[in-house]
């Protein structure tokens, strides 16, 4: 994997990331992906009830049609909560689809200070292409579970794979978009005692938005490191009338000096026709 994971996004989350030191993690279902979790959780129970059926236990696969479908409809309740990184450096795709169809910027994160800002409720997952989950092991393990429980009564440890299978959701989408080659920091919040993060909501003219703002300053802190350790790019979009000068005139007022000389511009032949 690649030690740098690149975040494409427009003006305004860039102020957001270095002038608030906050990172927006959205809520998975509202991306671009409109199979997000529901392709793995489908894939998984599929092949589960098909298991059942096929070994006579016709009453309890309706009831886990019936579970599946009490989940679904809190989908949003145990939504997962990401932020999108890629391992490609000034990708013309990315810069179309993430950055504002390209007059954004793209921010360079280390990998590995990424990594130890994770823990608990917060992970960071490379995202798998697949549309066929049926080899995945989560389906032996909870297959075995309900085959041996009681589906009417709260099982505990079938409850835990359950919940693991929401997360591993979170990593799962539609093979047509393995082009981005995506790694997320992905943030489970329903039912995680560690995580005191209040959300907040964006009110957009069509909708309102709800997403967690991870305090980037903090988590640095406490891991020994400053943002510009964790940031060590900044990319003008092929397709942006930014001013390198007056981009890093505004790094070095919010005492980023370090940052400030590496700011580049896209060399993406990126054209945007009307």
């Amino acid at each position: 994997m690649s030690r740098i994971l690149y975040h494409y996004t427009d003006f305004y989350a860039l102020n957001g990331i270095l002038c608030e030191k906050e990172l927006r993690v959205n809520n998975v279902l509202n991306m671009n992906d409109a199979e997000e979790m529901q392709l793995f959780l489908r894939g998984v129970f599929t092949a589960i009830w098909q298991r059942l059926v096929d070994e006579g236990e016709t009453e309890k696969a309706l009831r886990l049609q019936t579970k599946y479908e009490e989940l679904s409809r809190k989908r949003f309740e145990y939504s997962a909560y990401a932020a999108c990184f890629s391992t490609f450096r000034d990708d013309a795709a990315q810069w179309e689809r993430y950055a504002y169809r390209g007059k954004g910027v793209c921010l360079a994160f280390r990998l590995e200070i990424l990594e130890e800002l994770t823990g608990g409720a917060i992970s960071l997952k490379k995202v798998f292409y697949q549309d066929d989950v049926a080899s995945h092991p989560l389906v032996n393990e909870i297959h075995d579970l309900i085959r041996d429980s009681d589906l009417s009564e709260y099982n505990p440890v079938l409850w835990e794979k359950l919940r693991e299978a929401w997360q591993n959701s979170a990593s799962f989408k539609h093979p047509s978009f393995s082009s981005e080659n995506e790694i997320r920091l992905v943030v489970m919040p329903f039912n995680a005692e560690d995580f005191d993060v209040k959300p907040r909501y964006h009110v957009a003219k069509e909708r309102i938005k709800k997403y967690y703002p991870l305090n980037l300053e903090e988590m640095c802190s406490r891991a020994g490191y400053t943002i510009e350790d964790l940031i060590s790019e900044i990319i003008i979009g092929p397709e942006s009338t930014q001013s390198p000068s007056i981009l890093q005139d505004y790094l070095r007022d919010l005492s980023l000096n370090r940052l400030a000389e590496h700011v580049v511009l896209s060399d993406c032949p990126l054209q945007i026709k009307i």
